[in-house]
């Protein structure tokens, strides 16, 4: 095991830059996850609308998905790193308005204040993402992003389970203040790094100064690349039906377990732990990057069949088991998309590459979250018919990605390479125009 960890604790030894990044993404998120079932316990507790908490989610989804066409042109314009300061501290600052909803007719506040943190989250998340590039080597980057999702999923286990237990045994108003000040630190650490990042030319600058344009013309880049596009897709394919089934967990949690924020923490934990063990194996089994586009597709199957047991089951163990399944697919499918985008997507349009990436994953999660409330408000379908019905609905999609996206991306790389065993992870435009007219 010793050796297995070495990569991974060689690069936060040796390269400070992306520790101090590293850093400041696991202290934020802890707050986010543990403040995450605050805010949930305060729609209940006001409200106790399926349709409501639903529709918080989706507030959240439609913020990002607003803010991010600008957000892209932002973070490829100007300094990343200053722009994820000031994105934390002012976090931190909306977070802590939370403590002023004191009665239900202040409900509204929390829609209000989430929009406005998942507004300046739409900017900080291509911008950090964007930046791993450019603080790590071309080796370092596959265990950099291995290393940030695996965090990611034990910070998401620890603050959920934690946050669970903290929202039910101290209150909202101290989980929000912790959520508030994790911000803060983590502004303090991005101070101290240095994040190169390409710059765009006089030229670009004034040609691109109408933000419509920059946004236009990163539009017009992804679409006229389709090796870029495919893993931009991937995704937004996935969470079109992941993100109600993640949606019903909550609903799971109270109506199914009769568990409320502790049966959410554990099955939210569950999630976290194969989020972080999933794109290490995932990178054991799909070894070539070549084969990722397809794994990808392969992994969507894996996790519409794990929710469809968990749909099925009355135990909180059996569920949390299968739930860690299919999130280890999900974490597999998200480094790997991620990765690709970075090796794929020069400096100047990373940026924009990514929020359009965060535009359609952002949009894809709100529409399937919004249906899967209708649904079980107007009981229409039952919590398990519904779960259930997602999740075949993602087996579904899985098998159009392989039979209709790979079969592009193998001829993607035979035009590259005259092999499409083999993969060149930085590849020009005009190879891309070797492929067919489809738009994938």
């Amino acid at each position: 095991m010793k050796f297995k960890l070495q990569p991974y604790i060689n690069l936060l030894r040796g390269n400070a830059n992306y520790r101090r990044l590293w850093l400041a993404q696991i202290i934020a998120n802890f707050g986010d996850w543990f403040g995450l079932l605050a805010i949930y316990a305060l729609i209940h507790e006001y409200s106790g609308s399926e349709l409501l908490l639903g529709l918080i989610i989706v507030v959240k989804m439609l913020s990002l998905a607003a803010f991010s066409p600008i957000a892209g042109y932002i973070t490829d314009r100007f300094d990343r790193r200053k722009l994820m300061i000031w994105c934390d501290i002012f976090r931190g600052v909306v977070v802590l308005g939370f403590l002023l909803i004191r009665t239900e007719d202040l409900l509204w506040l929390a829609f209000v204040l989430t929009a406005a943190q998942m507004a300046f989250a739409a900017i900080f998340e291509p911008a950090k993402t964007s930046s791993i590039p450019n603080v790590t080597t071309p080796d370092e980057l596959v265990v950099a992003n291995i290393l940030s999702a695996a965090s990611w999923s034990i910070i998401f286990t620890t603050g959920m389970a934690i946050g669970g237990f903290a929202t039910a045994y101290l209150g909202t108003d101290l989980v929000f203040i912790i959520n508030g000040l994790s911000y803060f630190i983590a502004a303090f650490f991005l101070l101290r790094a240095v994040i190169p990042q390409t710059k765009m030319s006089k030229r670009e600058l004034i040609r691109t100064r109408n933000p419509l344009t920059g946004i236009r013309e990163g539009m017009s880049y992804l679409y006229e690349n389709k090796h870029i596009l495919r893993p931009t897709l991937a995704k937004g394919t996935f969470t079109m039906c992941l993100g109600a089934l993640v949606y019903m967990l909550i609903i799971v949690a109270e109506e199914v377990l009769m568990m409320g924020s502790i049966g959410l923490g554990i099955l939210y934990a569950a999630r976290g732990v194969g989020t972080g063990i999933g794109p290490v194996l995932g990178r054991r089994l799909f070894t070539r990057e070549s084969h990722w586009i397809k794994g990808m597709g392969i992994f969507m199957i894996s996790a519409g069949a794990m929710y469809a047991v968990v749909s099925s089951s009355q135990s909180v163990i059996v569920m949390g088991i299968f739930v860690m399944l299919a999130h280890m697919a999900s974490g597999s499918n998200w480094v790997m998309s991620t990765v690709l985008l970075q090796r794929r997507a020069p400096d100047s349009f990373r940026g924009r590459v990514f929020s359009l990436e965060w535009l359609l994953f952002t949009l894809a999660q709100s529409v399937s979250v919004t249906i899967a409330a209708l649904i079980l408000e107007f009981d229409l379908l039952t919590i398990r018919e519904t779960m259930f019905a997602f999740s075949m609905m993602l087996v579904v999609s899985g098998i159009f990605w392989l039979f209709r996206v790979v079969p592009h991306e193998a001829r993607y790389q035979y035009s590259v390479n005259g092999d499409s065993s083999r993969y060149d992870p930085v590849s020009s435009k005009s190879n891309e125009k070797k492929e067919d007219a489809s738009p994938l």
